[in-house]
């Protein structure tokens, strides 16, 4: 396994003092900054939007992976490129044409990715994995933070895996996004994991330096 990319998911963080979180994670030595955008339909949550995250764009030189948890992301994915995102997630369960929806992220210039929940089969993404530079696996329902790990991913993240070296796609990037804990980062990393979100883990620990260091050490084995 190579090097861990471990990226802190500020939806475990205060709401009230976001700036403050994204200024700690970074002196902690985290890879990237992850932002789950949520809108209320597509999962039963709200969160935050471009204002917010382009004004959290001058706490940090760390990448932003935006996560866009909403309907017709199509409409608005300038927007996030514009507020300061390096990477955009998009779910493949609500891109009906999901094929010039990733080319249009490649367009801009930045990190394309698509997501699949946990019900999600990889089949959904199989015929565009080419056109991805990292897929998100689900491992848990998305929504809210701080739910259990679905452990049935591990066979999930191994099939992608397996997919991508068959076809050539050793650059491939895969994260995971769900109960990333230290008792389970070594488990999705053996599967085939290269990014890992964890969101309660870091922000509930006493030390964010050395939880993100412990993650990494468990992740790369």
């Amino acid at each position: 396994m190579g090097k861990a990319i471990i990226a802190p998911s500020i939806l475990a963080a205060d709401f009230g003092h976001l700036h403050d979180a994204v200024v700690a994670i970074d002196k902690a030595g985290a890879d990237w900054v992850h932002v789950d955008v949520m809108d209320g339909h597509f999962v039963p949550n709200l969160t935050i939007g471009p204002p917010v995250i382009a004004s959290l764009r001058q706490s940090t030189d760390l990448p932003f992976d935006v996560h866009l948890m909403i309907e017709k992301p199509e409409a608005s994915l300038e927007q996030y490129v514009k507020a300061g995102a390096n990477s955009l997630t998009v779910h493949a369960e609500v891109c009906p044409h999901l094929h010039r929806t990733l080319n249009h992220i490649r367009e801009m210039g930045v990190r394309c990715a698509v997501a699949l929940n946990p019900s999600t089969p990889f089949s959904a993404i199989e015929h565009v994995l080419h056109l991805a530079d990292m897929v998100l696996v689900m491992t848990v329902n998305p929504g809210f933070g701080g739910q259990a790990y679905i452990e049935s991913m591990r066979d999930k993240i191994q099939t992608i895996r397996a997919a991508a070296d068959d076809q050539g796609l050793s650059d491939l990037l895969i994260q995971v996004d769900g109960g990333i804990s230290p008792s389970t980062i070594g488990e999705v990393a053996q599967a085939g994991a290269d990014v890992f979100v964890a969101g309660s883990a870091i922000f509930k620990s006493k030390d964010y330096a050395q939880t993100i260091a412990f993650l990494r050490k468990k992740a790369e084995g």
